[in-house]
């Protein structure tokens, strides 16, 4: 059994906003949307496996001095999905000018704190989305920190948002025909966007958008642990027609059995 912590996938959406005079624009509704829950009762499908799904903000706002190296040290597997760098790198507590001059602000690096937990023995999925990798107009910014040690494939330098309407096939490279050996990806959903990235040589990919050659999902050992790329979305909008994928649930199952497994 694995214990997972998994950042990212919500959104809130405000509206429709009503502009009824120059000065006022009132915002009619309040939605909370956990785009995350299919994968979450993915991976909780088969009884095995335990997720707790944490929006962005909860993971920016609600974690004290040392909660984050408490959870880093009770879960097994980290996913964090479609979030940006600033979330590890950025601490409230930095905006708040009651504190200024009153003591140094500083706080434990999450981008260390992170690296330093896969390299001990834990695992880790990095999925994909607008924010995740390098990310519209670079707003993921995954590649330049130290998330880049531990990641299976290369970030671009500049946006790296691929889309298209009539979507992306997936087919697997030759060890990912092992890997992936009872898969037909032929029947797959069009994937609608992904992340486009470069490979690595510490990595291996196993899956790769079949109309550009563009690595799909790749895996790494780092240190005594593993990480996981997959560039596209586990959750619409890229996914919304993955997530109907009759064998979604044994996909992500697969997956993660790919980065727990390997390490014994």
């Amino acid at each position: 059994m694995a214990k997972i912590y998994y950042v990212g996938d919500w959104a809130i959406l405000t509206g429709p906003v009503f502009a009824e005079t120059p000065f006022y624009h009132s915002p009619k509704g309040l939605d909370v949307f956990n785009y995350g829950r299919w994968l979450k009762e993915a991976l909780e499908s088969d009884g095995r496996h335990q997720v707790l799904s944490i929006p962005a903000w909860d993971f920016y706002n609600k974690l004290g001095p040392g909660d984050y190296e408490k959870i880093l040290s009770d879960y097994d597997v980290f996913i964090f999905s479609d979030i940006d760098a600033k979330l590890f790198q950025l601490a409230p507590s930095f905006f708040d000018r009651e504190k200024f001059g009153k003591k140094i602000l500083t706080f434990p690096d999450r981008i260390r704190l992170t690296v330093e937990a896969i390299e001990s023995g834990k695992s880790a999925m990095f999925l994909g989305g607008w924010y995740s990798f390098t990310g519209e107009q670079g707003k993921g910014g995954w590649g330049r920190t130290r998330l880049a040690d531990i990641l299976p494939l290369r970030c671009l330098d500049y946006e790296d948002l691929m889309e298209s309407t009539e979507g992306f096939s997936v087919e697997a490279t030759p060890p990912g025909s092992k890997a992936f050996l009872d898969f037909d990806f032929s029947h797959l959903p069009p994937l609608l966007g992904y992340n486009r990235t470069l490979p690595r040589p510490e990595g291996q990919t196993l899956l790769k958008i079949k109309e550009t050659g563009d690595p799909l999902l790749a895996t790494m050992k780092v240190g005594k642990g593993q990480a996981l790329a997959f560039t596209s979305d586990p959750a619409p909008h890229w996914g919304c027609n993955f997530i109907f994928w009759d064998k979604y649930q044994e996909f992500w199952l697969h997956s993660l059995d790919l980065i727990c497994l390997q390490k014994d």
